[in-house]
């Protein structure tokens, strides 16, 4: 992968290239993503600068540690740790185009997605094991249905679940925030978390992220939605932890006020 990137690492030239990949290939992605760190820092190369387009089963880790400007696309389906500590590069996976059955009622995706996850985007047509988020801090992804203990100990970013979810989710969850579809609220681990309907600038937002997975992964329950958008946009659920929405709600009063925002911050954060 690096030798094919060679002319965006060094002279910052686009390229895209296919690959095959199988399961015994893991942490696929990083050691590329650490010559472009290397060479550029944390803020790496432009969006989609390098496309890696996969296709098979991936093993453990794809895309771990993935910086600005490398997106990996995976045609297929791919293990555990999916964007481990992703820090800045997208990923996106999806089914064979030839395969015979419905995505969203499938796996196409291990556990632990995103763990340690800093910022950066993942899309991913189809379901997903547990812990899918766990301690995300700014990360953003769109699946279409999650395993047990979803979004734990979260602590910012975005994620919005198209599908169904396991038990406990949202447990220890801290920051950011879920927009989830349908959602069983018994399933639902309330200690940290309240439960609202999204805004309009909410909507707006999971419009926008809905229509680039669709565009991104060729869901069909992704077009489906956007096609009756007024009526099925109502069925989200907000996912808010409760001490996170009091942080924004003074930092937005401060702003609204002419306060020193930091100064209401630290004041809500202590409570």
């Amino acid at each position: 992968l690096i030798a094919q990137s060679r002319e965006a690492i060094d002279h910052g030239t686009r390229v895209s290239f296919t690959s095959k990949i199988t399961n015994v290939n893991r942490t696929v992605g990083t050691m590329l993503g650490h010559e472009v760190t290397r060479r550029y820092g944390a803020k790496g190369l432009p969006v989609d600068t390098i496309t890696v387009k996969l296709t098979g089963s991936a093993g453990q880790s794809l895309g771990a540690f993935l910086p600005p400007g490398v997106t990996i696309k995976l045609s297929g389906d791919t293990n555990d740790y999916v964007g481990k500590g992703l820090c800045g590069g997208k990923i996106v996976v999806a089914p064979d185009p030839d395969a015979w059955f419905v995505a969203e009622d499938q796996v196409i995706a291990g556990n632990t997605i995103l763990y340690g996850a800093t910022s950066g985007e993942v899309y991913l047509r189809g379901r997903v094991g547990e812990r899918f988020s766990v301690r995300n801090s700014g990360a953003t992804a769109v699946v279409e249905g999650v395993g047990d203990h979803a979004c734990e100990y979260m602590t910012g970013g975005r994620v919005v679940i198209l599908g169904p979810t396991g038990r406990n989710m949202a447990a220890g969850m801290s920051g950011g925030i879920a927009f989830v579809y349908d959602l069983d609220e018994t399933k639902v681990n309330g200690a940290m978390v309240e439960l609202l309907r999204p805004d309009p600038d909410d909507l707006r937002w999971l419009h926008e992220h809905i229509t680039k997975h669709t565009e991104l992964t060729g869901s069909a329950i992704g077009a489906s939605m956007l096609a009756d958008w007024p009526r099925r946009c109502l069925a989200f659920t907000k996912v808010m932890p409760t001490d996170y929405k009091r942080v924004l709600d003074a930092a937005r009063m401060a702003e609204a006020e002419g306060r020193d925002v930091d100064s209401a911050i630290m004041e809500a954060a202590r409570g």
